[in-house]
Order: structure tokens, then C-alpha cells, then sequence
């Protein structure tokens, strides 16, 4: 019988991820009234906090965006797509969100408040040119596109809460985690 090694660090990583992704599906706007109450934006913090592969920081949340994405898709229009109209600035906002997870270096409270904030800023910016420059709402000045962010600050303040209670709940459980469980503080693998 052969053994397997596993790096239960990023195994569990993963999972943390793929779990807090599973959780797009639950409508949580109609519980909070938050909209655009979801963890993606702590999910793609922790990501490039925690993965020291940095392909790994990327594509683990990115995917599972893109997963729950079809899947919500699926449930709330009764359509199969892989990529709706205005999703390429939404995963490059995602993308950047990753790499701002990647400079909290140190786990703490202040790191993790400052890096959901940036990447609220981050979201708020960049997917409000899509809506402003393609849509029909707002002038195409920069008049405009200030229209189009003053219109996006309920969604923004629904992404805000969502990334404190989803990054308290990822990073908060993964320090929790590291502290008990000595395997989990570095990248080692296991056999199992």
C-alpha cells in the first residue's frame, strides 16, 4: 500500500473557499437587506493572504466565483451561462481584490478591515465603468460615471458588510485554526 502525501494547509484552504462560494446560493438579500451581500470579496482576500502559490491565490477563488456564477445563474434565470454581459470587469476587480489579499502579510484585525475596504474601492471603481459606459443610464462623461457610483453605493455597502463578517469568519477561523493544529502553520505535506 502506497501513501499519499496532502497538503492539508491548502486542502482545507480550499475548502474554507469553495464553502464560503456555496453560500452565494442562499439569497442572503432577502435576510439582510443587503444587496450584493456575498463572501466573494473575502473570499478573494483570504485567497491571496493564505496561498503561498500564488496560481493558487488566483485560481481558487476566481473559479469558484465562476462556478457559482453558472450556478446562479442557472437558479435565478433558468439559463446555462458560462459569462453574462459585464463579467469581465467583475473578475478583473476579483483579480485585483486577490493580489491586495497577497500584501496582508500579518493577520490581523486592522490588515484584514483595510484590505475589505480596498477591495470595495476596488469593485466600486472598476465594475461601475461597465454600467457607464456601456449602458443607457448615465451621460458618458465623468459626470456620469460619478452618477453611476453614487447609484452603486448600496451595493457596495451590502459588499462592505459582507467582506467584515466573511473575512472575521475566514481569517478569524483559519488563525483559530493554525493556533490549535501545528500542520496548518506551514506548507508541509502530510502522508496519509
Amino acid at each position: 500500500m502506497s501513501l499519499q502525501k496532502i497538503n492539508l494547509r491548502n486542502s482545507l484552504l480550499i475548502l474554507m473557499i469553495i464553502i464560503a462560494g456555496a453560500t452565494r446560493l442562499i439569497n442572503f438579500n432577502h435576510i439582510t437587506g443587503w444587496t450584493n451581500f456575498t463572501p466573494v470579496g473575502a473570499m478573494a482576500l483570504f485567497g491571496g493572504a493564505y496561498f503561498s502559490d500564488k496560481w493558487k491565490a488566483f485560481l481558487v477563488p476566481l473559479f469558484t466565483l465562476f462556478i457559482s456564477d453558472i450556478a446562479l445563474d442557472y437558479l435565478y434565470f433558468g439559463k446555462f451561462m458560462l459569462f453574462y454581459d459585464g463579467a469581465l470587469p467583475v473578475y478583473f476587480a476579483f483579480a485585483l481584490m486577490v493580489l491586495i489579499g497577497t500584501f496582508i502579510k500579518k493577520v490581523n484585525v486592522t490588515n484584514v478591515v483595510l484590505g475589505s475596504v480596498g477591495a470595495v474601492l476596488v469593485h466600486w471603481l472598476i465594475t461601475d465603468i461597465d454600467p457607464w459606459l456601456q449602458g443607457t443610464m448615465y451621460s458618458k462623461s465623468f459626470y456620469g460615471y460619478g452618477e453611476s457610483l453614487i447609484a452603486a453605493i448600496p451595493f457596495e455597502k451590502g459588499m462592505l458588510f459582507a467582506n467584515l463578517i466573511y473575512g472575521a469568519i475566514l481569517f478569524g477561523g483559519f488563525e483559530l485554526a493554525k493556533s490549535k493544529f501545528a500542520v496548518l502553520r506551514n506548507n508541509q505535506q502530510v502522508a496519509v
